[in-house]
């Protein structure tokens, strides 16, 4: 069956490929690819600069290249997909992916005129030097320019209702029950400072990486050119990739063969915990929509239910939820696996690096899902006040309060048995209110209390 959106096997690739496709650029096998010749060619031009060490400062292991030597290996690195496929085409014969990139660039070198370069190609390096510095790119790069711009437009959205609904009167609910009033800016403020702080230890990641061949220890590296300090210009090649980018590569200095992917784990826990709040704001807002005190817009031509014609679903937020609990076992899985590995190395790590993509994929379908659910949605704030006047009961906590600190006995225990488990109108509070043996100016401080005028400092808190 020839491959399509709808017959792959993948939702992925399937129904969300219009969501998914520009992830491709840093996902894909032909991502990869590309990444790995990136690095090498970078890797042979830094070869070819002095090293500032403290062994020799003026000595470069390979002979010096010129500028336009240097824009020369960049365009060999600026592979088409059909490049991709010559290197794929190596592949077959070699039956290691990072050894046809090697060959696939020896091939290019010899169409020019540093063929004498050659065998400087992958120097001293093992394919997992090549593969830590290219995961960590295309990781890096599609936090960057996908991902970190996703969760701002998801923080502009939540900051725009809590400007405008900060002094919006709510009930809450504690363990699923009429509460003490907040507002719904507050609520979503409350998401936005979770947010916040997530994003900005997400901007703060860096991303360990290694370039220290076999078994990190530079064992070939030395042996060939003993003069250089290696473990300098290592350093200064990983910094070299990191110009203008918030989340940066660092090199690791100790190593096995593998780089130990403690970072990949902080990474992932971090979006783990950035789609676990998404969930919950998800689940709130269904839970007001469930109410009514958020209404949905009706989309022309849109259809709620096969059976039930008046239904408007939120869909968005649903959706939002599922593809989030996905990327959320795929990076859970991510974060105890890749850590762990036998000795040296072993290669189940590969093939889980290889499913970033799809995980990254959930996200990105889920973000995008929560977008179009908040472009869908409109606050009643009529309902939301209507809610709340009707549980006046919720003013039995600022009753008690207030009645000890006039003095009052056992205050709490007077509303306890006055409300709990009863339906009580605003009526039956002001009568309540009569029966107090308390002073004139406390009863009038108690009866001019409303449940939407008993906020605490929740208007302020929103707009902190």
């Amino acid at each position: 069956m020839p491959f399509e959106t709808l017959t792959a096997i993948s939702s992925v690739d399937g129904r969300y490929h219009g969501v998914s496709t520009e992830l491709s650029e840093y996902f894909s096998e032909y991502a990869l690819i590309k990444k790995r010749i990136v690095v090498e060619c970078e890797y042979l031009i830094a070869l070819s600069d002095p090293v500032k060490g403290d062994k020799s400062p003026h000595e470069a292991p390979l002979r010096p290249l010129s500028e336009e030597e240097k824009m020369a290996l960049r365009r060999i690195a600026n592979i088409s997909i059909e490049d991709a496929q010559e290197v794929k085409e190596i592949e077959k014969e070699t039956n290691h992916d990072v050894k046809a990139v090697e060959y696939y660039i020896k091939r290019r070198l010899q169409e020019t005129s540093m063929n004498d370069i050659a065998e400087w190609v992958h120097f001293g390096l093992t394919s997992e030097d090549i593969n830590s510095v290219a995961y960590g790119l295309l990781l890096r790069d599609a936090l960057q320019k996908v991902f970190l711009l996703e969760f701002e437009k998801i923080q502009s959205t939540l900051n725009a209702l809590t400007a405008e609904h900060t002094a919006t009167p709510m009930l809450a609910r504690t363990h699923g029950q009429p509460a003490s009033p907040t507002t719904f800016g507050k609520e979503m403020k409350v998401f936005a400072a979770r947010l916040e702080r997530q994003y900005v230890g997400l901007t703060k990641s860096h991303i360990l990486v290694k370039l220290g061949g076999a078994t990190g220890n530079f064992n070939a590296h030395v042996v060939a050119r003993p003069n250089v300090d290696w473990p300098i210009f290592a350093d200064n090649f990983i910094e070299r990739l990191n110009d203008g980018y918030k989340i940066k590569l660092e090199l690791n200095p100790i190593t096995t063969q593998i780089e130990p992917h403690d970072t990949y784990a902080e990474l992932f826990d971090t979006m783990r915990r950035i789609n676990t709040i998404l969930i919950d704001l998800s689940q709130d807002i269904w839970r007001y929509i469930s109410d009514g005190w958020i209404v949905l817009k009706v989309q022309e031509g849109e259809v709620g239910s096969s059976a039930m014609p008046h239904k408007v679903n939120p869909i968005d937020f649903e959706n939002a939820e599922g593809n989030f609990g996905i990327a959320n076992a795929l990076f859970t899985h991510f974060s105890n696996k890749l850590p762990i590995s036998r000795l040296q190395r072993d290669l189940s790590d590969s093939t889980v690096e290889r499913a970033f993509g799809t995980a990254c994929a959930h996200c990105l379908i889920a973000y995008r899902a929560l977008g179009k659910g908040f472009g869908k949605i409109k606050i009643n704030e009529a309902a939301m006040l209507e809610a709340l006047q009707a549980h006046p009961e919720v003013l039995a906590e600022a009753i008690q309060t207030i009645l000890r600190a006039a003095g009052v006995e056992m205050p709490y225990e007077k509303l306890k048995e006055f409300t709990r488990g009863k339906q009580v109108s605003l009526e039956d509070m002001q009568t309540f209110i009569d029966g107090l043996d308390v002073a004139d100016d406390i009863k009038k401080r108690l009866k001019d209390l409303r449940p939407e005028n008993y906020l605490g400092l929740a208007p302020e808190m929103g707009m902190r």
